[in-house]
């Protein structure tokens, strides 16, 4: 099964990480761990929120702004593609990545056959 495993950060909550070069150590070490298990698709982190733009079609008009469409105080900073056998092994290598301890990890299945 598919999951896409969508990385949650909280400014305030990120601004904690005391060591932020080991943190993207921790990082590069969790992804090559879920690669070499053969759970880890693909990644990437996102550019910020600021560089995003939204896009609507209203009454047959496209509608664009600038930014998400929701204020929240936690903002997808990246996503990671798992295929795992099941939601549960998903959910222990989220439980595993180091956002977990700050951050939020929102696993989600996809794709319908």
């Amino acid at each position: 099964m598919k999951f896409m495993l969508f990385v949650c950060d909280d400014a305030e909550l990120s601004a904690t990480i005391k060591d932020e070069a080991a943190f993207w150590d921790e990082c590069r070490a969790w992804g090559t761990e879920m690669a070499a298990r053969g759970v880890r698709v693909d990644g990437q982190i996102l550019e910020l929120p600021e560089k995003a733009r939204t896009v609507r079609v209203r009454n047959g008009k496209p509608v664009r702004s600038d930014g998400p469409f929701a204020e929240t105080k936690e903002v997808i900073g990246g996503f990671d593609i798992l295929e795992c056998a099941s939601m549960d092994e998903a959910l222990e290598v989220a439980e595993k990545h180091p956002v977990a301890r700050y951050g939020a990890l929102e696993v989600r299945p996809f794709g319908r056959e």
